[in-house]
């Protein structure tokens, strides 16, 4: 091979590697970019999403058999695509009541306090001791105490089984309790320190909101002036298991059932619901986290959280919600 040869095949190489260099290194910015579902590795599930002092968080279940539920993990990121893991922010060392089946938290920040909510027990019936709890930490990573000593609702009120609570401001500084299991959903006004509810004017706690096909897992935000009450539906080891939602003039509805806004694709995963949402404090970007269940998974636990977007359409109905593998792009608070 003579030098002239020599020269070409030497900068026909140097092209193909940096050629391949640079796919790569694009590969690796594309990858970068997007979160990737599911988020954070790990069986979790009933995701609750927040932001708080600049860092989004998702406050999960550990999706185990339900003598092993006995801790929470916590998960924070500023960008929604790198994520840091908060372990152990709760156990049931720090909530005495509670021995098995610590589930579904929802978390809302009050008086420079962090306020966690949680079920716990998985009671059957009145005779057995649980419910719904609350315990209190100075941090969103905790580490959380019991806050009552007891659960905040441990009976059955209108057939819900206290499991599955969202806690809900409204603008007027009124915080409302949306929870229930079995079928049934219930709504509450808390009192101002979260030790108990106030009557409605009927002399009630809770009033049932129930709307049509409602299992469990409801959520609830306010747009435009317009309340989206939001739900799962169908069996959580099965595949009908997605999420509906309704819109009402009241936080206390009614809430007439619109559409079916998330749900599994058998392409993708299946099993997906029960569900939060984040909304970006400064622009108008929404995001749906929920679980689902991975194509090659059968076990009824194994569970992973996701991301993905979620818009609306020129009336302010949401649009259906396209579940992917790639997850959301990053997005700095």
């Amino acid at each position: 091979m003579n030098s002239r040869t020599q020269s070409i095949t030497n900068t026909i190489v140097t092209i193909l590697v940096f050629t391949l260099l640079t796919a790569c290194s694009s590969e690796k910015k594309e990858t970068e970019k997007y979160a990737g579902n599911p988020v954070f590795k790990g069986w979790y599930a009933d995701p609750e999403g927040a932001v708080f002092d600049g860092r989004y968080w998702i406050f999960p279940t550990f999706s185990a058999p339900y003598d092993e539920q006995v801790f929470m993990d916590a998960f924070s990121s500023s960008d929604l695509v790198n994520w840091t893991k908060h372990e152990r922010i709760i156990d049931t060392s720090a909530v005495k009541w509670v021995n098995r089946a610590l589930w579904a938290p929802a978390i809302i920040e009050k008086d420079n306090q962090y306020f966690l909510f949680f079920g716990g027990n998985d009671i059957q019936s009145n005779e057995e001791y649980g419910g719904i709890g609350i315990a209190v930490a100075n941090q969103p990573q905790g580490p959380y105490k019991d806050y009552l000593g007891k659960p905040l609702i441990d009976k059955f009120y209108n057939g819900a089984q206290p499991i599955d609570q969202f806690v809900f401001r409204d603008d007027d500084g009124q915080y409302y309790m949306y929870y229930g299991g079995w079928r049934h959903c219930n709504v509450g006004r808390l009192n101002d320190d979260f030790t108990g509810f106030l009557q409605f004017p009927d002399g009630s706690m809770f009033k049932e909101i129930t709307p049509e096909q409602y299992v469990e897992g409801p959520f609830m935000f306010k747009r435009n002036g317009k309340y989206y009450f939001m739900w799962s539906e169908g069996g959580w080891t099965g595949p009908d298991y997605s999420v509906a939602y309704a819109i009402a003039d009241s936080p206390l509805g009614p809430f007439k059932r619109i559409a079916k806004i998330l749900e599994q694709d058998t392409n993708v995963a299946t099993g997906a619901g029960h569900h939060s949402v984040i909304e970006h404090p400064k622009q108008d970007k929404w995001y749906i986290v929920y679980h689902r269940r991975p194509l090659n998974e059968t076990d009824r636990n194994h569970r992973v959280t996701c991301i993905d977007k979620m818009e609306f359409d020129e009336n302010g109905l949401i649009k259906k919600v396209i579940i992917t593998n790639k997850g959301v792009e990053k997005t700095p608070l």
